[in-house]
């Protein structure tokens, strides 16, 4: 029966202690704190089969186990030691642990390794069998222990470690080796499950720079990291057969967000087609899920989508026709005039080159007549508008998670001059391509929208109440009317499209903003160019966007 004195020395890892019961016994702790290796750079324990010895820093020992337990103690004290030579030296094909030991070390990289002799069965002849128990400290809390057998040989009166695969682990065959599966998860994914942010070493990042830039903080700010780390049994090339540790999966599922990467890719490759300044945003009208928010290169405010204050122009009109319906001063079939310009008090609209004379309120929509909407105004309540502009969320107040927004600002008219530019979406009406997408998905769905990135995610300040259902039903007709007959028939091959345009001076009054806001089917959306000075692109833009879809 051998023996192992005790002692104290110095591993790769600090000071240990090492300790052996009785032969055929359980006991043997070797690596890590109490790892005693056969080559050291302090003090080391010599397992000669009886006794210790004290070898002088940087003393190799080699002894010549004479018996089964000797034999498998050595080849564990040079495993948990990562020693190559030593290892494969204790084993009867030297070449082939040497190579298997060094690809698993260098491949699972552990911090610590410890190993521990078990039962060593007696011998039956030249042959024998040790179990052992390996446990591989991989990082925090990946703490790798498993068991397995050692077949133990003798030839020519030296007992050597039968070198297989399974001394490795005990479900490797021949051919196969361990191998780490780390990847970046999923820690967000949109409504489809691709994934929009993912979980790697350098922790969270949007999963494509290019997809959701405007909202890498409010996305990564959501997204849990995940502890994707196996180690996998794979064959000769590389198709993992089994996970014996950890979880390929990630440790958790990841978060939803409303958003759609299909639509995002859409909308910004709409706006990154057009040089001027451009924004797109969209809103799914039956949840109020964000479906993508898109601003192009040459847009300098990077809250412009969300919170950015400009004149809707006559995008407004749906705001003042809701008002004239609901006052009952109009249908939308009744007669009003259409010339090309009016003065109205001490202010003179003019339409952009036409003349309608007396046509319809749903005509004059359809060709955003700006006298008849002006004048129309002018016969509202001093709050007509702002009542109107509530109802479709343009003064609510929302906290979404992870953004900053304000939808607009339509407050009662100061004068009546105010109130008839008002009329028409001048004045000091102010609305974000954000709080326009809203207005077009209340009058979609026709209900109060709560935009969102998350579900629960969003916190109602200000809410509001949407139009009646017979005033939405006529204002929706005028709004398809403008898309079959009006000012954006370059919508009409893009599908069941209903919406406005709008062009809105600011400043001097020498350039306008271009506007589109519609909707089709279960997707509100709003165009907005900055400086475009005419809806036409704005209504080129939305087909892009769409019939990318």
């Amino acid at each position: 029966m051998s023996k192992l004195g005790q002692g104290r020395g110095r591993t790769a890892w600090g000071e240990g202690e090492a300790t052996v019961s009785p032969a055929g016994k359980k006991g043997v702790l070797i690596g890590g704190a109490l790892a005693v290796v056969a080559i050291v750079v302090a003090a080391v324990v010599l397992l000669n089969g009886g006794g210790s010895t004290a070898a002088s820093p940087g003393t190799e020992t080699v002894a010549e186990p004479g018996d089964p337990t000797s034999a498998a103690r050595t080849y564990l004290l040079a495993f948990a030691g990562k020693d190559p030579d030593a290892a494969s030296k204790a084993t009867d094909a030297p070449t082939d642990a040497s190579s298997a030991l060094q690809d698993a070390w260098a491949t699972l990289r552990p911090k610590e390794l410890t190993a521990k002799l078990g039962d060593v069965g007696a011998a039956q002849g030249d042959k024998a069998t040790a179990a052992y128990t390996i446990t591989w400290n991989l990082g925090p809390n990946r703490s790798w222990t498993y068991t397995g057998s050692l077949g133990l040989v003798q030839a020519q009166g030296k007992w050597r470690v039968h070198w297989a695969p399974t001394v490795l682990h005990p479900k490797l065959e021949a051919g196969q080796r361990l191998a780490i599966a780390s990847s970046d998860l999923p820690a967000v994914v949109d409504r489809d499950g691709k994934p929009v942010v993912v979980s790697g070493s350098g922790g969270l990042k949007l999963a494509d720079d290019e997809v959701f830039p405007l909202l890498r903080s409010a996305l990564t700010g959501h997204g849990q990291a995940s502890q994707a780390f196996a180690v996998e049994r794979v064959d000769a090339t590389g198709k993992s057969l089994e996970t014996l540790f950890g979880n390929p999966e990630g440790d958790h599922k990841p978060a939803v967000t409303g958003l759609s990467v299909a639509t995002q890719n859409a909308a910004q490759a709409a706006v990154d087609g057009y040089r001027g300044k451009a924004v797109l945003v969209a809103v799914q009208p039956s949840s109020g899920d964000l479906l993508a928010v898109a601003q192009n290169a040459s847009v300098t405010n990077a809250a412009s989508a969300f919170s950015g204050q400009y004149a809707p122009g006559s995008t407004f009109k749906i705001v003042t026709a809701t008002a004239a319906l609901e006052a009952g001063l109009v249908t939308p079939d009744s007669s009003v005039p259409c010339p090309l310009t009016d003065r109205i008090g001490t202010r003179t609209l003019s339409n952009e080159g036409f003349d309608l004379g007396t046509t319809t309120v749903h005509k004059a929509f359809a060709k955003s007549c700006n006298t008849t909407f002006g004048r129309l105004a002018s016969q509202l309540p001093a709050d007509g508008l702002a009542k109107a502009a509530t109802q479709f969320g343009l003064n609510a107040d929302f906290a979404i998670e992870g953004l900053s927004t304000e939808l607009g600002r339509v407050d009662p008219a100061a004068n009546a001059d105010e109130q008839v530019e008002d009329g028409i979406g001048q004045g000091k009406v102010q609305v974000s391509p954000m709080g326009a997408a809203v207005l077009a998905a209340t009058a979609a769905s026709g209900r109060a929208v709560v935009p969102r990135l998350w579900e629960g995610g969003t916190k109602v300040n200000t809410g509001y109440q949407p139009p009646s259902g017979s005033v939405l039903s006529a204002l929706r007709g005028m709004m398809r009317e403008v898309v079959t007959g009006g000012t954006a028939t370059g919508l009409s091959h893009s599908g069941p499209v209903f919406g406005k345009t709008g062009t809105a001076q600011f400043g001097d009054g020498a350039e306008a903003h271009g506007w589109f806001v519609g909707y089709r089917g279960d997707l509100a959306f709003a165009v907005f160019l900055e400086g475009a000075n005419d809806s036409k692109p704005a209504v080129s833009l939305g087909a892009k966007f769409l019939d990318a879809l």
